[in-house]
């Protein structure tokens, strides 16, 4: 099995900074892509930021040049740093991980895995 445990959510004021966590463990053999969603209050679940093995980077332009994502490769662990906050970024963030995973003697490539979900509210 594959769990990803996320951190680092909670309340900030507009213009503030976080920084969000989410470790991958379990039997897995490699990572191709990590990433961050959010889902606010009755929308839809959107992507925020992937970033794949290789480093290639992909933001919505809702967050561009405010969000960075990093992954720490040893640790298999995706940051997400989020600065210049705002209130319409306040949602439910959902780590997410494609891996190649070997458990109960099966072989999973490229499986999807997802985090609990860690609140971020942005408010004065």
């Amino acid at each position: 099995q594959v769990q990803l445990v996320e951190s680092g959510g909670g309340l900030v004021q507009p213009g503030g900074s976080l920084r969000l966590s989410c470790a991958a463990s379990g039997s897995i053999k490699g990572i191709n892509a990590m990433g961050w969603y959010r889902q606010a209050p009755e929308k839809q679940r959107e992507l925020v930021a992937t970033i794949f093995s290789g480093g290639i980077t992909n933001y919505a332009d809702s967050v561009k040049g405010r969000f960075t994502i990093s992954l720490e490769n040893g640790k298999n662990t995706v940051y997400l740093q989020m600065n210049s906050l705002k209130p319409e970024d306040t949602a439910v963030y959902y780590c997410n991980a494609n891996v190649n995973a070997f458990y109960s003697g099966r072989y999973y490539y490229n499986n999807a895995y997802w985090g609990q979900g860690t609140q971020v509210t942005v408010s004065s």
